[in-house]
């Protein structure tokens, strides 16, 4: 019956997909491009008489499959792509992206360039109203390609100089593309989004034209605008500008507080600390020890040289002025409970000292301060540093015990 064959099909259908996905989780192409085949042409061969746009879901595996099938040429591809933006006006664009970004991985510039000059010109109806931000998404990535041509253009005038009809030549070339990047670019960093490759190219543009203020106004409406997300990347671009701008430190630290609220372990925190250390005002100098301790909270900065330089360096100050040993105590409270194993046990101390002396150093100072001359990892390595004779070692040891008492402070 009708019915019966309906539902044998739709059977038929969810198997077929369960295969696929079996083979695509297994990394088996081949086996996945021949299920894929099945599925299109029991589709085609059932629903004949019926008009079928194809799935999302065709395109996707589709995509992924011809990615990584090792028979995969760009013309099968490309082939492919031009079926699902004919076939599916919904996702037109977005199949237009893809294609892009496929020739673009493939050295395909010219021919991404292309797709999207086409892609901008595309209009069907409604739906043009509809997808008004992806034209402008497309718009946004023809205009970083324009952008790279500028940049190709920039090399060459500051290779050979702006003198005689070639520089001049080059210099209007490159004005020409500045005006079609810059105008893409502009538009999209309107929208609320995180656009961190199309901010830096649109200030990189400004900047070299000395578009100061603008650059700065972007920047600042990219980092503080509510409406956009939260980004730490955007606190970083306008730090760096300010810095290449030779701003004031108040400036600096300003826009380096609000990227250690949002991701306290950035590799900015370096520069942070020490900007802070450097302060003549207490509080300052209190923050610069809370970041440079939240940093070596995280296992991607335990063997950070620099980190614990930068601590071990502050902590030394405090010890021997015995001003301000409250600061210690007060972050070391907080971490007396895990960082002796995560930090200090006997076998980071064999590590360290085996793989960077000068880091075993400065973090055997920080152990002996915070857990006293019998810490496993001061002892280890004090003991490593007096054996090998090296006067450094037998400093770190003698400034230790002679500053005991101080542990005995902290450690309450």
């Amino acid at each position: 019956s009708s019915n019966e064959h309906k539902l044998n099909f739709k059977k038929s259908k969810e198997a077929c997909l369960s295969y696929i996905q079996d083979a695509l989780l297994q990394k088996q192409w081949k086996r996945a491009a021949e299920f894929l085949t099945c599925y299109v042409e029991s589709l085609e061969k059932d629903y004949s008489r019926e008009h079928i746009g194809p799935s999302e879901m065709i395109w996707r595996i589709g995509t992924e499959i011809l990615w990584h099938h090792s028979q995969s040429r760009m013309k099968e591809f490309n082939c492919f792509m031009e079926q699902m933006k004919t076939l599916g006006v919904k996702r037109y664009l977005k199949v237009c992206l893809e294609h892009v970004f496929h020739l673009l991985c493939n050295g395909q510039i010219d021919e991404a360039y292309q797709n999207l000059s086409l892609a901008e010109s595309w209009r069907f109806g409604e739906q043009t109203a509809i997808q008004d931000k992806e034209i402008k998404l497309i718009q946004a990535y023809r205009g970083l390609l324009d952008y790279c041509s500028w940049s190709k253009q920039k090399k060459i005038l500051l290779q050979h100089g702006e003198d005689g009809f070639e520089g001049l030549a080059v210099e209007q070339e490159m004005h020409n593309y500045f005006r079609k990047a810059a105008v893409n670019l502009k538009e999209i960093i309107k929208i609320p989004g995180v656009w961190d490759v199309f901010v830096k190219c649109y200030v990189d543009l400004l900047e070299f034209y000395g578009e100061h203020n603008e650059a700065r106004q972007v920047l600042n409406e990219y980092a503080y605008n509510s409406k956009f997300p939260a980004n730490p990347n955007a606190h970083v671009y306008l730090y760096q500008f300010l810095k290449r701008q030779g701003e004031s430190k108040k400036s600096l630290i300003s826009a380096l507080k609000i990227l250690h609220d949002i991701v306290p372990s950035h590799e900015l925190m370096i520069d942070f600390n020490t900007m802070l250390q450097k302060s003549k005002k207490r509080k300052k100098r209190q923050l610069g020890l809370e970041v440079i301790f939240a940093a070596l909270d995280y296992a991607g900065w335990k063997e950070n040289a620099k980190a614990w330089s930068c601590l071990a360096r502050q902590v030394k100050q405090i010890v021997i002025s015995e001003k301000h040993l409250d600061w210690i105590k007060q972050e070391w409270n907080a971490r007396k409970d895990w960082w002796p194993d995560f930090h200090f046990s006997r076998y980071l101390a064999k590590r360290n000292w085996q793989e960077n002396k000068s880091l075993s150093c400065e973090k055997a100072l920080v152990a002996g301060i915070l857990l006293g001359k019998d810490c496993k990892y001061f002892k280890y390595v004090s003991h490593q540093g007096c054996k090998a004779r090296l006067k450094r070692f037998r400093m770190l040891k003698k400034f230790v015990t002679r500053h005991n008492p101080v542990y005995l402070r902290i450690s309450g």
